[in-house]
């Protein structure tokens, strides 16, 4: 997976299936924003038996799609493994191509960022978890920490979750990185 004492690069990603999934799991579960951005209709239409009445505005429920039980299995659950190789949703990709997952929208307004986005996330998540071990404050136990959300704009924890790093690698490392 990571060399010791070695940078980790973007090169090092597509090595990290694990890494990638378990990504792919939290934008599912937790989308940045749980609506997309609002639209408003053209002229008036019909969407699956709705009347959608010219002028209104139209959001997309991000966070409900991909907590639908008809499109996953336990979906409450955080389950990385799903997306991997053999996973029930191992072609499942949150580009915005598979609407049961679009944290970043889909088709002609898909986020211009995306790309840069998910890259970021990727590379600083593999560099977090290559760099440190993590440990919970005041040793409290994960499965006891208020996991809510709140809703508003984003999508947020109502209790923040704190946790302290603990660096893994030799400080020369961290020197030469910034």
């Amino acid at each position: 997976m990571f060399a010791a004492g070695k940078d980790t690069s973007s090169n090092d990603i597509p090595n990290l299936p694990y890494l990638q999934t378990v990504i792919k799991e939290t934008f599912r579960l937790h989308p940045s924003t749980p609506l997309s951005l609002p639209r408003i209709a053209s002229e008036s239409c019909e969407i699956f038996g709705y009347h959608v009445p010219k002028s209104s505005t139209l959001l997309v429920n991000v966070w409900a799609i991909a907590r639908d039980p008809k499109e996953w299995v336990d979906p409450l659950g955080f389950k990385p493994e799903r997306f991997l190789l053999g996973g029930e949703k191992c072609d499942v990709d949150v580009k915005g191509n598979d609407f049961e997952v679009i944290p970043f929208g889909a088709g002609r307004r898909i986020c211009v960022g995306m790309s840069l986005g998910l890259r970021m996330v990727q590379l600083l998540t593999a560099t977090l978890a290559h760099s440190f071990d993590w440990e919970l404050e005041n040793g409290l136990n994960a499965e006891k920490k208020n996991k809510d959300e709140g809703y508003g704009l984003t999508l947020q924890r109502i209790v923040p979750l704190s946790v302290h790093p603990k660096p893994r690698l030799s400080p020369h490392v961290f020197s030469t990185c910034f």
